[in-house]
C-alpha cells in the first residue's frame, strides 16, 4: 500500500479519536472512551508505517498539521465552537505549511 495512504488513515484515525475524547467525558462513557483508544491506536500504528518510505520530519508534520487543521473543523462543524478570522488565518497557515513542506520533500518519497 502507498505510504501515503497509511499516513491517510493515520490522519483520520487520530481525528476521529480526538473528537472522541470531547464525549467521552474524561473516560467516564465506556463506547467514546473505546474510540479513543481504537482511533490513537490505528492511528500510531499506521504512521509507524507511512515512516518505512516518508521522511520522519515531512510525515510528522504532515500527520500533526493536516489532523489539527480537521480536529479544528470537526469542533466547528460538530461541536459548534466558535470561527472567526483569526482562526481561519491559523488553519490556512497550518494547511500552507503542509504543503510547503510535501513540495519540499521532492516528491520521491
Amino acid at each position: 500500500m502507498n505510504p501515503y495512504a497509511f499516513l491517510a488513515i493515520a490522519i483520520i484515525s487520530e481525528v476521529f479519536g480526538s473528537s472522541m475524547l470531547k464525549v467521552s467525558n474524561g473516560f467516564k462513557k465506556l463506547y467514546p472512551s473505546i474510540g479513543v483508544v481504537m482511533g490513537m491506536g490505528v492511528a500510531f500504528y499506521c504512521l509507524s508505517l507511512s515512516l518505512i518510505s516518508i521522511p520522519l520530519g515531512t510525515a510528522y508534520a504532515i500527520w500533526s498539521g493536516i489532523g489539527t487543521a480537521l480536529t479544528a473543523l470537526v469542533g466547528i462543524i460538530v461541536y459548534k465552537e466558535s470561527f472567526n478570522l483569526k482562526k481561519f488565518l491559523g488553519l490556512a497557515l497550518i494547511i500552507g505549511g503542509v504543503v510547503v513542506l510535501k513540495l519540499s520533500s521532492g516528491g520521491s518519497h
